[in-house]
Order: structure tokens, then C-alpha cells, then sequence
């Protein structure tokens, strides 16, 4: 048979009449007889013609035929090209063929068509939907992608693994095997003595490449050629897809525990629930049993974690906490009542030194007031309801105590709010609402040193808001009522109480703009007067006990507010007005702001004799009547000149005694991704101060590697240090109170962490813990993670390796 140079053809699946046919018409053989076919003449100029059609018969891996129309076209390429009609067909010299998502590289390429048999040798290369392999030879079932692979090397597309093998046997298109494999997501390069910084070796690795993971028999993890784990056998993602199977082990050292090694188990038990199992075992006390369930779903989503430490040797008992977060809503299934939502976080722990010992997770607002807190809420309309139980767990220091908060069992509450609304035949334009709350409150009356009791509260309030470009003026009237039923007697010998008090407000504020120019650059200036006046009469409530009210901070934010204290059980008289002015900078394009800078200040025309009573025996702020005329200054000044700097500051000046009460002043600078360095000045005189400094910044820099811009959570190359930490530093005490210092060093393929925490947990007490870790990026993570706490203390701390970034689709191409 003569052979056509630079041909090529398509392998489809058309009935065989007419692939016959249209192969016959193609060369322009005379139909002699099988294998007795003529070439004409000028065939070595056959690369010109149409391509070649032949029949395909694919089968399914069980052996039953598919409909030819299932697959696609098989396209081949090559210098020369021969065979047999609907037997055989040889591709030598840049050999290639390709159907679908595979393509095929070769010196030569044979395919048998009755067996469905495609033999490749000389540096075969294949590329499955981006996942390529190169060898010598290649032995392959085409349609059912059922073959082996000698001696080949392999990478993956999800997330770069790679490595090679003695042979690969293909299950199909997303299974195969690999005997005396190796594994890593180092990438390699062209060098002959090229080793990865870490690599698994292993007797048998099976990939999934549906499910997206591996599975390793008689596996070795080596990291710079040094054994550092061995597996009879382990799985691991070839994806940022979760998987069931083992994590890798935690170690850690720490001044309360000594040394720690835990071994997490994860269960991918569903798309939106899975769970993890982490026995652990400490030097110091014995085995931990901690675990965690979370859940998701289209109308609720929590999670629930427990620890179960028998036997603590160091305490000399059991030790156990555990913490439940939901939130969602629950379907009543009637149309006219719909949902109802209901939160639950409920926290509790074994015993009074646990905070110490174990730091909480839970998002408390402390480590030593752990919250009970269930809520169902409903809501139609402009009406809404709640029902509410809140326990607190007081974690007591000796050294330390704290006056518990109340418990509230029950709390019911009810509003009804209306936005822009008629009023009583007034017209519209009023803001008017109705809210009421009912709270039995009881707490240790040994510690609050006052009666437990309950209180029902209202308040009505009415505004009409006055809204112009230019400004606004908004009056409001409010009424409070309360009315109190006590456990045992007030002082007065009262069991019951009751107080009503009216406010009326009066707010107003203009708005003056004119375009500016600073240091070059232009801007729309504002100018923005406000003055909020406030009066409501005296109504002595000395006599009634204080379950949830304290001082309003005086900040921008409360400067404008009717009353000086939050919550309930207090209700501050006033005669007083607060001036303010705000001027800010906006860029005239984006109205992004530049600059803001504000003052205020309060008039007082009569003291204030509503004050708050102490909290059992300890003095609070407030608990004096104000009768200075002139509040203290308020300034503030933010600043945002370029992206990268930021400028904040608030300071409470005293104009009587020149002093400032409190201040707050920080700046950061960012000024690209993983270079943020931040400081904070904090001053409660007489009280605390403190300096407080956070940063992430490339160590490289100092030498003049300022790395490559590959953006968010892919790190800036390999071959990077990074310095990270915060340090808060009391200057009263003239010592450092916390503190969190560490180097991370980024390989490309793996990153290696340390990181030094020191954490006060007392005026003399503080514990240590150093944290190390080693992530091999793609693979697993060992070692104990600092990465948490490095996110909650570092202001703009950002991972070098956020997660694995999707491939681009043209990645499939080849």
C-alpha cells in the first residue's frame, strides 16, 4: 500500500458504506478488491485533499456498543500516512491525533479499528482535558481510554501535581494507576538533576481524577530528601475538594500543656455537613477528645464543637466545653404566619480555670463570659416580635473577680416601626414607632448586691425629618415608661416600682460645598454644621437597681444621641446642646474621601443628676452627677491622602486641665499585597496605655527582591521570607502584655511557618507557645497552625496561599 505524505484525516463515527465510500473518493482508489487497491497517480500530493472519513465502532467499558453518534471526531495528523480501510492506520513523523478533550503526540501512532487499538512510541505526549502525560510508549483502547503508559511522567491540571511513574495503567479517562510512583506539586523545570523540595513516593498510586483525590499505597513523604512521614496508606486531594480520610498531624509546644500532638480525622459526610474527629494527646495532662459537626443549608447553617479531657493531671479532674452556633429560620408550613427564625450560641466549660488553660475560640466577648443565648424572632410587615433566654457562665479569678451580668429568663419584646407614614390625619412624612420589652432578670444577689426582679419597658417615638440639598431638621418626641416588680425590697422597702419620662430632640445640620485645590491635586470641599438639642426632664431613679445599663463612650457616634447611657434602667436628664462641624475632602471623580476632619463639643444648661449606681461594691464611670457646663472637646481627624496610608485619630481633650482623657491615634501602611505595617497609640489617663504595633512585610526587601505582583493569596515567588507579628506594650507598666512574632518562608511548593505567642492571662501569670508548621501547598499541612491566630492579630494579614486557583480553560488546550 503506498503511503501520502503531510496527510491528515478524520476517524468518524458515519455508517461504514459511507466511510468506505468517502475514503475510496478521497485517494481515488479503484475498488479492486481488499487490500489490492491502486494509488493514482500525483498521490504524493495527497495533503491537499479533503481529509478521510472511517467508521469508529466505540464500546463501553462493559462491552456494549454506544451509538456512533455519541462520540466525536478523531482527527490525525503526521508527515506520512497509511493504512488499510477499516483496519488499520499508521501516523509516523510528528505523528498527532485528537478527539474531544485528548490530544496525542508521537513519533508513531498505530491504530488498529476492529480492536480498537492505538499503539504510540517516541516521546508520546497526551493531553486529557489538561492533564498531560509523556513516555516512551503507550498501549491504548481509545474509545474506553483503557491502556498503560511506560515509564512516564504526569502532571495534573487542578493543581499542579506531578511526578512519574515505572508504568501507569488507565482505568478509563478519570481513573488510572501508577506502580513505583511519585507525587509533589513542586513544578518542575528542564534541568537532568532537578529534585522536588518535597516528594511522596509510593508502591501504588491510584488517581481519581472524578472524585479529585489520590490514594497512596506503602507511601514515604521525603521533604528536602529527608524522611518526615510513612503510610501504609493515605489519600490526598488533588483539589481544594473536601475528602474523608485523615489530616495531617498537629504538634505543638506551649508553657500550659507541654508537648501536644493531635491527629484530626475528617468526615466529608454530605456537601453542606461534614465533621471532624481530633484526639489529641499533651505531655503535660493526657488525651483530649475534641470534635466538630457543621451543617448548611438554603434557610440555616451552624456548627457544634466539644472537648472531653478525662482526668486532667494537672488540674486533677475532667475538663470538657462545648459550643453551638445556629442561625436560620424554621418554616411554620402556615402562609399567614410564615418563618421563624431562631439563633442559638450556647457555650459552657467544665470549670473556672479553663480559659486559662485552653484560650476559647468561640467568638466570646470575653475569655471569662461565656454566653447561653437562645432566640426565636418573628416578623410581618411593620411589626416584629422576639423571644429571648440568656445565661452567662462568669469564669471567677480569685485575684480577679467579675460582677456577673444578668441573667435574662425571660426576655419578649415586640416594635412596630413606620418609615415616611401618615400620622392621626397629619399628613405624611413622619417616622414614628412602638416598641416594648419584657425581661426577668436575676444574677448572684451576693455579687450584685441588689434585688432580682422584672421589668416591663416601652417607649413611643415620633419624628418628622425635614430633608433639602442644602440640609435637614428633624424634631422627635419620645416617652419612655417602666414599670418594675422586684424579689425582695428596695432599700426604701418597695417591692414594686414604675418611672415615665418624656424627650423631645431637635436636630439640624446644613451643607455647604465649593471645589478646592490641594498640593496639586482637586477636590469638592464640604462644610458641614450640625447642632442637636436635647431636653428631658429630671425623674429620680436613684432608688431603682441598674440590670443592663452603663455609660455611653464619648465618641462621634454618641455625641448625638438623647441619652448618656445604654440600656434600659436609665433614663439621663438634660438640658444641653451639642455643636459640631465636619469638613471633609471627596475627590470630585469617585467621591472617594481624602480627607476628614470633625469637632464637637456639648453646652449643658443644667447638671445632670441622673447617675448610675455601683456595680456591687466597685465604683463605675458615671456614678457622679455631671454638672460641668462645657463638655469635654471631641476632635477627630481621618486621613486618606493615597491608597496606601491611613490616618485616624480621636481625641477627648480636657479643657480644664489641659489634658487629653482619652486618645486614640493609628496609621497603617499598605502599599501592595502582603506589605502592611500598622500602629496605634491608646491613652485612658490615669488608667491604661498602650502602644500597639502589627505587620506582615517581605524580609527580601532589605537586600532590594521586591518578588513578583502575582496578587491575593498566591504569595509574591519562591524563595521569600516574610516577618510577621503584633506587640502590645503597656507604657504605665512598662512592660509587653501580648505579643505575636514569626517568619514565614515561602519555597513556591511549600511554605514554612514559626511563630512565637505570648498571651497575659492574669496580672502575674502569662503562657507561651511556639507554633511551627510546614504546608506542602496542594498536599497537607503539618505541624501546629498559626495561621488563626496570625489572622486575628495582624491587622491585614493575608495568606500566601489563600487556595487553590481554578485553571484557565485554555490550560486544556495543547
Amino acid at each position: 500500500m503506498r503511503r501520502a505524505s503531510h496527510s491528515s484525516f478524520i476517524l468518524s463515527p458515519v455508517a461504514h458504506a459511507v466511510s468506505r465510500l468517502a475514503m475510496l473518493a478521497t485517494l481515488g482508489l479503484a475498488a479492486a478488491g481488499p487490500g489490492h487497491a491502486q494509488a493514482p497517480a500525483g498521490a504524493e500530493s495527497a495533503a491537499a485533499a479533503p481529509p478521510l472519513a472511517l467508521k469508529s465502532t466505540p464500546m463501553l467499558a462493559e462491552g456494549v456498543s454506544k451509538a456512533p453518534e455519541d462520540e466525536g471526531p478523531t482527527f490525525v495528523f503526521g508527515d506520512r500516512i497509511s493504512g488499510r480501510p477499516d483496519l488499520e492506520t499508521v501516523i509516523e513523523g510528528n505523528a498527532e491525533l485528537r478527539r474531544g478533550a485528548t490530544s496525542m503526540r508521537a513519533d508513531r501512532i498505530e491504530y488498529y479499528q476492529p480492536d480498537d487499538q492505538l499503539k504510540s512510541t517516541g516521546h508520546v505526549r497526551i493531553n486529557n482535558a489538561g492533564n498531560r502525560f509523556e513516555g516512551p510508549e503507550l498501549q491504548l483502547k481509545l474509545d474506553r481510554f483503557e491502556g498503560f503508559f511506560t515509564t512516564p511522567r504526569y502532571s495534573f491540571l487542578q493543581n499542579g501535581g506531578n511526578g512519574q511513574a515505572e508504568r501507569v495503567d488507565f482505568i478509563d479517562d478519570k481513573h488510572l494507576t501508577a506502580h513505583r510512583a511519585t507525587y509533589t506539586t513542586c513544578e518542575r523545570n528542564n534541568e537532568e538533576s532537578w529534585k522536588p523540595a518535597w516528594e511522596l513516593t509510593a508502591t501504588r498510586v491510584d488517581f481519581d481524577l472524578d472524585q479529585e483525590v489520590g490514594v497512596a499505597t506503602g507511601a514515604v513523604v521525603r521533604f528536602k530528601d529527608v524522611p518526615i512521614l510513612a503510610f501504609p496508606k493515605v489519600s490526598f486531594p488533588l483539589s481544594d475538594k473536601r475528602k474523608s480520610g485523615l489530616l495531617p498531624p498537629t504538634l505543638g509546644l506551649s508553657s500550659l500543656n507541654g508537648f501536644e500532638i493531635r491527629q484530626p480525622y475528617y468526615f466529608d459526610i454530605a456537601p453542606n455537613r461534614d465533621a471532624t474527629f481530633s484526639p489529641a494527646v499533651m505531655s503535660k495532662r493526657g488525651v483530649d477528645l475534641a470534635g466538630e459537626f457543621r451543617y448548611l443549608e438554603p434557610t440555616y447553617r451552624g456548627q457544634v464543637s466539644a472537648n472531653v479531657l478525662p482526668g486532667d493531671k494537672l488540674r486533677g479532674r475532667d475538663r470538657w466545653s462545648y459550643s453551638l452556633q445556629h442561625v436560620g429560620a424554621i418554616d411554620t408550613g402556615v402562609s399567614a404566619i410564615g418563618g421563624v427564625g431562631l439563633n442559638l450560641n450556647l457555650n459552657k466549660v467544665s470549670d473556672n480555670d479553663y480559659w486559662r488553660d485552653f484560650p476559647l475560640t468561640t467568638g466570646q466577648v470575653t475569655q471569662r463570659l461565656l454566653t447561653q443565648d437562645a432566640s426565636l424572632s418573628w416578623g410581618k410587615g411593620y411589626f416584629s416580635s422576639s423571644v429571648r433566654a440568656l445565661k452567662w457562665q462568669t469564669l471567677q479569678d480569685v485575684s480577679s473577680p467579675i460582677i456577673p451580668p444578668y441573667d435574662r429568663l425571660p426576655q419578649l419584646t415586640a416594635a412596630y416601626t413606620r418609615v415616611d407614614a401618615p400620622l392621626l390625619g397629619l399628613g405624611s412624612g413622619f417616622d414614628w414607632s412602638a416598641e416594648a420589652d419584657f425581661t426577668r432578670f436575676s444574677a448572684d444577689q451576693n455579687l450584685t448586691k441588689q434585688p432580682n426582679g422584672s421589668r416591663a419597658f416601652s417607649r413611643l417615638q415620633v419624628s418628622r425629618p425635614w430633608l433639602a440639598p442644602w440640609g435637614y431638621i428633624t424634631p422627635k418626641v419620645q416617652l419612655h415608661a417602666s414599670s418594675y416588680q422586684f424579689d425582695s425590697p428596695l432599700a426604701n422597702g418597695a417591692t414594686s416600682a414604675s418611672r415615665v419620662v418624656p424627650t423631645f430632640s431637635l436636630d439640624g445640620g446644613l451643607q455647604f460645598e465649593r471645589d478646592a485645590s490641594y498640593f496639586g491635586r482637586s477636590f469638592t470641599q464640604t462644610l458641614e454644621p450640625r447642632a442637636f438639642y436635647v431636653r428631658t426632664p429630671y425623674r429620680d431613679q436613684s432608688y431603682l437597681p441598674n440590670y443592663d445599663s452603663g455609660v455611653n463612650s464619648f465618641n462621634f457616634a454618641t455625641v448625638f444621641t438623647e441619652n448618656a447611657f445604654v440600656g434600659n434602667d436609665r433614663i439621663s436628664d438634660a438640658n444641653l446642646l451639642t455643636l459640631g462641624v465636619t469638613s471633609r475632602l471627596l475627590d470630585p471623580a469617585t467621591g472617594a474621601e481624602a480627607v476628614r476632619l470633625g469637632i464637637a463639643q456639648r453646652l449643658r444648661f443644667d447638671d445632670q443628676r441622673v447617675s448610675l449606681p455601683a456595680l456591687g461594691t466597685t465604683p463605675v464611670p458615671g456614678a457622679l452627677p455631671v454638672t460641668d457646663r462645657v463638655s469635654d472637646l471631641l476632635v477627630g481627624a481621618s486621613v486618606n491622602w493615597v491608597p496606601q496610608w491611613t490616618f485616624d485619630s480621636t481625641v477627648q481633650y480636657n479643657p480644664k486641665i489641659r489634658q487629653s482623657e482619652l486618645a486614640s491615634i493609628g496609621v497603617r501602611y499598605n502599599p501592595g499585597n502582603y506589605r502592611t505595617v500598622s500602629a496605634a497609640f491608646r491613652r485612658q489617663r490615669n488608667i491604661s496605655e498602650q502602644i500597639d504595633v502589627g505587620w506582615q512585610w517581605p524580609i527580601n526587601d532589605l537586600w532590594g527582591d521586591k518578588g513578583q505582583d502575582l496578587g491575593a493569596g498566591r504569595g509574591q515567588g519562591g524563595g521569600r521570607y516574610y516577618s510577621v507579628g503584633r506587640l502590645n506594650y503597656s507604657t504605665l507598666e512598662k512592660k509587653l502584655v501580648d505579643a505575636v512574632v514569626g517568619i514565614e518562608y515561602d519555597g513556591c511548593c511549600w511554605i514554612g511557618r514559626v511563630v512565637l505567642q505570648r498571651s497575659q492571662n492574669s496580672t502575674a501569670t502569662a503562657s507561651t507557645r511556639i507554633l511551627f508548621q510546614l504546608e506542602m501547598v496542594g498536599f497537607s499541612r503539618i505541624g501546629s497552625s498559626p495561621l488563626e491566630t496570625l489572622k486575628s492579630n495582624v491587622p491585614r494579614y493575608q495568606y500566601l496561599r489563600d487556595k487553590i486557583s481554578p485553571p484557565s480553560r485554555f490550560t486544556t488546550y495543547d
